[in-house]
């Protein structure tokens, strides 16, 4: 039987070490683009914006200064995927005991054709207290929504005007004391899941 050069089995060993040293070299590089990707989608999130509340009274994110914020957009007609989500903060609301008092919900929202001043304040208040509805112009919405980063697209289910979807991307945003973005909070979580991952931000 003829013996392996040195030279083969050094190339034999070789084959293995690159094969990983590729895969690892492509997990990390997946890690990074993923991350980078991840970064890139929430970075400057938040901005100024001018809206009104249920009492018909401008409001802006300076109002908010010295308090942390929870942002959702959605809209009253919604079928199932807002009053989902708001149960959830609601309940997220009551598991944070004292520290809610730091926090402000928001409800943006993304219809403001149909979501006057009073539609949203009573809709936003029969979640929780914590949660102050907003409404605005189309143009007013169309800035906020453009801070946000928010999706959102009317759908037309009927020949009526009237009658329509709100298509919407559905996030919630903490924002911090000095208005500056902090993490995005999932909405397909239990309002105390929400609750402890929105604690490990309240100081």
């Amino acid at each position: 039987m003829t013996e392996p050069s040195p030279s083969t089995g050094r190339a034999r060993l070789f084959i293995p070490i690159a094969a990983f040293v590729v895969v690892l070299l492509a997990g990390v590089g997946a890690w990074f683009a993923m991350s980078h990707s991840a970064s890139e989608a929430f970075g400057g999130v938040g901005g100024p914006f001018t809206l009104e509340d249920g009492n018909g009274h401008a409001v802006t994110d300076r109002d908010f200064r010295g308090r942390y914020l929870l942002v959702y957009f959605g809209y009253t007609f919604c079928p199932d995927v807002c009053p989902t989500t708001l149960n959830a903060v609601a309940g997220a609301f009551d598991k944070l005991g004292p520290q809610a008092d730091k926090l402000q919900g928001l409800f943006i929202t993304v219809d403001p054709h149909r979501d006057t001043p009073a539609v949203v304040r009573d809709y936003a208040a029969g979640f929780s207290p914590h949660i102050l509805g907003l409404t605005g112009t189309s143009e007013q919405i169309e800035t906020v929504a453009r801070e946000y980063r928010v999706y959102y697209a009317p759908q037309r289910t009927a020949t009526s005007g009237e009658s329509y979807t709100v298509d919407h991307s559905s996030i919630l945003y903490l924002m911090g004391p000095d208005g500056k973005f902090i993490v995005p909070i999932r909405t397909d979580q239990t309002g105390e899941a929400m609750a402890a991952e929105i604690a490990k931000h309240l100081s």
